[in-house]
């Protein structure tokens, strides 16, 4: 049975009246340990720290679910002033964003607009772009927009979640594709997603096997060291160059074993978000593991 800080977490995630709440009170409850600032100034001074130790970056403007134009156009207008950012500041950092922030659940013209000239933008910086994925009612239209743009950019890839059935074909679909790998952070019906740890493990390796075997890059996105030390396993065995993946964790989580990774010569990029819209990100952060809930408790005592 899934426990109930597990489902209380989830829900606050998806409330739209804490979320517009939030944006007023700042980063509070310990965020600003996991969430790099409100502005892109912020978040930029946070990459060129984590880059002086040896670490790479992505960054993510945070928002999402996403239902007035206005607020949609004004997502697009920060993804493209973050790449310019990056560009003008000359950190290394790729981009990533969610497609509910661009007007997906509004019009899907609208979010196709915004996705490619942010894509095209950064091709034009030489800067990646990730697109994020959301929960199963967005997987099937962001892997549609994502084909749609890999026709004419090659600079944009996605994220696949192992808690889900669907996965391992959309794994085989999408050799060539840049991938970043995860084990899933909302909640899913049983009759689509695996439910209990050990088989979540068991097909998340799966995948990484498949793509990593297909010769396509991939991002190895987790905190788990058991996970950590089977795909070195793998890529030793198989002989995998290095330029051919790399791990990824959370800017503020186990952050002396991103520096042992990089420190052992493997690339080590750090998920870094910042905005204002960081109620959503935050509850799944809790929501993943008992031991971040001592972030919001302690937080309760910041002014």
């Amino acid at each position: 049975m899934e426990p109930l800080w597990n489902s209380l977490f989830l829900y606050l995630s998806r409330n739209r009246m804490l979320n517009a709440a939030a944006k007023k009170w700042g980063l509070r409850f310990g965020a600003a340990q996991i969430v790099a600032g409100t502005t892109i100034a912020h978040a930029v001074a946070k990459v060129k720290e984590l880059n002086a130790k040896g670490l790479v970056c992505t960054l993510d403007p945070l928002g999402e679910f996403v239902m007035h134009p206005q607020e949609a156009t004004d997502r697009f207008n920060t993804c493209i002033n973050t790449i310019k950012a990056i560009a003008e500041s000359g950190v290394n950092s790729n981009l990533s964003l969610k497609l509910t922030s661009l007007g997906l659940d509004i019009d899907r013209e609208l979010c196709r607009a915004h996705l490619q000239k942010i894509v095209e933008t950064a091709k034009q910086h030489g800067i990646f772009v990730r697109v994020d994925m959301e929960d199963s009612p967005h997987c099937q239209p962001t892997l549609d927009l994502l084909r749609e743009l890999r026709r004419e950019y090659d600079n944009v890839g996605t994220v696949i979640q192992a808690y889900l059935f669907r996965s391992m074909q959309d794994v085989k679909e999408l050799k060539g594709v840049p991938l970043r790998l995860v084990k899933g952070a909302y909640k899913e019906s049983p009759e689509i997603a695996y439910q209990q740890k050990m088989q979540i493990d068991k097909n998340y390796l799966n995948l990484i096997r498949q793509h990593m075997s297909s010769g396509s890059h991939t991002a190895i996105a987790t905190h788990d060291h058991r996970i950590i030390a089977a795909v070195k396993d793998l890529v030793k065995q198989h002989q995998i160059p290095r330029s051919q993946f790399e791990f990824q964790m959370l800017y503020g989580f186990r952050t002396e074993l991103q520096q042992a990774i990089a420190g052992e010569g493997y690339t080590m990029r750090i998920y870094v978000p910042f905005g204002r819209d960081w109620f959503g990100y935050f509850m799944r952060r809790l929501a993943e593991r008992p031991q971040n809930a001592a972030f919001a408790f302690r937080g309760l005592f910041l002014k």
